[in-house]
């Protein structure tokens, strides 16, 4: 494990694994770099890549402040791109995709950015967005101690059915989750109202690939394809058998294949 020090004083931990050009994987809700599924991505593209799996703030290893706000966030990304080179191919995953495509459009040191699946809500969907209050309910529950809560929460708000919840709270990986339950606002504030910021993705002139599940919901689908006509060297794919719980199998020669063009 390294630590690098962002803008504001936070420390934010990463790993460091692999040869080559600098590849940084930016996690979404709930995730954090000791995630099995980003454990797993990292050694397959190690091979390939100096893959950076780092911790957002909040979450494992990494550091906090007590005010939040999203530039944080694209400062903490940007420490870490200076402190492997400079520059380097970043890939973000739901959320993470959200904050990545913030970041590039903020002027980021970016090669190439892929995305998968930033949970927009646009046209018919929106009446499928979370509540407006999202954010502060789930602080409610994180200062009363109630993390458990504040997954189901977020969980429901996304769409997971009430017996996909349930089933969830049985599993082992139900306890990884709640220990980064704390970080759950700051996904809902990258996120936002969850419209799509067309202005700031059209501004990203990085090349871009936008990737998402042919089995995922719909406005998930048509989030990758309205993001990918937006960017204006983006191009978008939907892979098929895949849904937002990704393989990291299928996912992985995908990235390879795109960064390394």
């Amino acid at each position: 494990m390294k630590k690098v020090i962002s803008k504001d004083g936070t420390p934010i931990a990463y790993d460091q694994v692999g040869s080559g050009p600098a590849l940084i994987l930016v996690g979404g809700a709930l995730s954090y770099r000791l995630f099995p599924g980003f454990v797993q991505l990292a050694q397959l593209l190690a091979p390939d890549f100096t893959v950076i799996n780092y911790d957002r703030r909040g979450r494992g290893d990494s550091g906090d402040s007590p005010s939040y706000a999203v530039a944080r966030e694209a400062e903490d990304l940007e420490a870490v791109i200076s402190d492997v080179g400079g520059s380097a191919f970043v890939w973000g995953m739901s959320s993470g995709a959200a904050l990545a495509l913030e970041a590039a459009a903020s002027g980021l040191p970016m090669k190439r950015l892929a995305l998968y699946e930033p949970p927009y809500m646009m046209g018919e969907h929106r009446s499928s967005a979370p509540p407006t209050d999202s954010e502060e309910q789930v602080r409610r529950m994180i200062v009363s101690g109630r993390p458990d809560a504040a997954v189901k929460f977020f969980l429901r708000t996304m769409g997971a059915p009430g017996f996909a919840v349930a089933m969830m709270r049985l599993m082992p990986f139900w306890a990884r989750m709640r220990t980064v339950a704390n970080s759950l606002p700051y996904d809902y504030a990258v996120m936002g109202d969850f419209s799509l910021p067309a202005r700031r993705i059209a501004s990203v002139s990085v090349p871009t690939l936008v990737l998402g599940g042919a089995k995922s919901p719909a406005s998930l689908r048509q989030a990758v394809g309205d993001v990918g006509k937006l960017l204006p060297n983006g191009e978008a794919r939907l892979l098929p058998g895949q849904n937002h719980n990704v393989s990291m199998k299928v996912l992985a020669p995908e990235l390879k294949s795109f960064f390394t063009r």
